[in-house]
């Protein structure tokens, strides 16, 4: 099993879309990634030689933000908006959406369900 920035990659995936179980990368920043560390992206993670484990593990720390450093600054981002007061920042501190989204109907994700209070039985 390949472990790379603290992150157990599934064995039986190939190594372009096991990668993508890492927070921050995506199918592009995948596909860089594998040229930089001159691997085959169609190879399973567990057919991987631990050379191949070694030059991948330093392709994405010298490339990319990514796991618990991308989470720290983007929560910083948020607490920063929060401060300020900007309108952003209020509608993270009130759990709605902040990109100008409707709410009458649909954010069902962001604002959680609403159910309709209980009738008293006569």
């Amino acid at each position: 099993m390949a472990r790379l920035v603290g992150v157990d990659l599934p064995r039986r995936k190939k190594i372009r879309f096991a990668l993508t179980y890492i927070y921050g990368v995506g199918p592009t920043l995948s596909k860089k990634i594998l040229e930089k560390a001159k691997v085959d992206p169609d190879c399973l993670v567990e057919n991987l030689a631990e050379s191949e484990v070694i030059g991948l593990k330093e392709a994405i720390e010298e490339n990319c933000q990514v796991e618990g450093d991308l989470r720290r600054m983007t929560s910083l981002n948020i607490k920063r908006l929060s401060e300020i007061g900007s309108f952003r920042g209020t509608r993270h501190r009130k759990g709605l959406p902040a990109r100008g989204q409707r709410t009458k109907t649909n954010a069902r994700t962001r604002r959680g369900r609403r159910s309709a209070p209980m009738k008293k039985k006569a």
